[in-house]
């Protein structure tokens, strides 16, 4: 074969090879940020503001899927509580004879969903007229309980059973316990996330089994309960109006997701005390406790002041990034990366373009007096 054709077979076959290359790359690099901004998300969890509350209703592989799927819900651990048997086993447990429940440990941020929402959430999933356990689980094992943690917990159930009894929605009287929690022992790792583990089975066991029926009868269309939303940002703001007030740059970095010059910006080594908020909503974003200058130019910092107000998506181009937006507007704030210092090991980097600064001495009368607190 002469030069002349060799490079005619050549130079396409080298155009596929770097085709090939960069898409395989590309691929796996948006699968990378994909798990990165999962592992992010982990993280932010672990560093938020957070809340348990306990709860028994039957089987726990049954009660944890119903609370993983609640908005503001971070976690659902299986376990066992309420018994006097130390580091039980689930065949103990199953036996009846160490007094334990089948529980869950459902750990939820506070600003995204109440106590008393998620106590809705239980009595609209169990029989609490059954002494005998739930549904198609029969045994003590399987009784219904709330076990609170403190009075202000405790005080709640009460009263929300109270308004249960009330209702008339069960012809016979009310046997959840509503008791003190004990101390709490996660279920081994075979009984965790089960009906993810398990969907076929979960499925055929959720066909045969009697919860729903049961319960969409005693509660019909009130079964769902409305987690009514813990933040009003945006309620009273035309988003259009607002943007037209925007500077060009503050437009551009929010709505268009332009990152502002490093170095030349109001922020990136600003140092007086109080929170960032977003310049469209208004929605509380970011603390100047959490704030450090890892000199790139940008406002930085290691956690968000409240996980409920971020959200982080995608963006898998040329160079895959995990992407910072807000809420409730929606707005553009920058990048999060996992190089940042401890406690969090993250770094947001954040446009000044895209925030308020709101000094520690005008929080109350701009609205955020729930965070003078952290600057006593």
């Amino acid at each position: 074969m002469n030069l002349k054709k060799r490079r005619f077979y050549l130079i396409p076959i080298a155009v596929l090879v770097v085709v090939v290359y960069f898409w395989n790359g590309s691929f796996n690099k948006a699968t990378a940020t994909v798990a990165e901004a999962q592992d992010i998300q982990n993280t932010i969890d672990e560093y938020s503001p957070s809340d348990t509350a306990i709860f028994a209703g039957g089987c726990f592989w049954d009660m944890e899927e119903i609370f993983e799927k609640v908005d503001g819900v971070s976690s659902v651990i299986s376990g066992y509580t309420g018994g006097h048997a130390e580091n039980p086993t689930y065949y103990e447990v199953g036996s009846g004879t160490t007094g334990h429940l089948e529980s869950i440990e459902v750990h939820y941020n506070p600003n995204a969903i109440s106590y008393e929402e998620l106590l809705q959430v239980f009595w609209r999933n169990v029989d609490p007229t059954d002494a005998e356990g739930q549904f198609g689980d029969r045994g003590s094992q399987y009784q219904s309980a709330i076990f609170y943690k403190n009075n202000e917990q405790k005080l709640a159930a009460e009263s929300s059973e109270r308004e249960l009894e009330a209702s008339k929605r069960f012809d016979k009287p009310i046997l959840t316990k509503i008791t003190a929690a004990t101390l709490f022992y996660k279920a081994e790792s075979e009984h965790q996330d089960y009906f993810e583990k398990h969907q076929f089975g979960n499925k055929m066991s959720q066909l045969f089994s009697t919860r729903d029926e049961f319960l969409n009868n005693i509660w019909g269309k009130d079964r769902e309960v409305k987690v009514s939303p813990k933040q009003t940002y945006m309620k009273d703001i035309n988003k259009d109006e607002k943007l037209k007030t925007l500077t060009e740059l503050q437009f551009n970095v929010t709505q268009n997701g332009q990152d502002e010059t490093p170095f030349h910006n109001p922020y990136w080594d600003y140092n007086e005390e109080g929170i960032y908020v977003d310049i469209v909503s208004g929605e509380p974003l970011f603390s100047s406790q959490d704030k450090f200058n890892p000199n790139t130019g940008w406002p930085s910092f290691t956690k968000p002041l409240d996980s409920h107000n971020i959200v982080l998506t995608e963006h898998n181009g040329l160079f895959s990034e995990v992407v910072v937006k807000s809420r409730a507007a929606d707005s553009f704030l920058g990048h999060v990366y996992k190089d940042g210092p401890a406690p969090t090991g993250l770094r947001f980097c954040i446009n000044s373009s895209a925030m308020d600064f709101i000094p520690k001495a005008d929080l109350e009368k701009r609205g955020y007096g729930q965070f003078a607190s952290l600057f006593n």
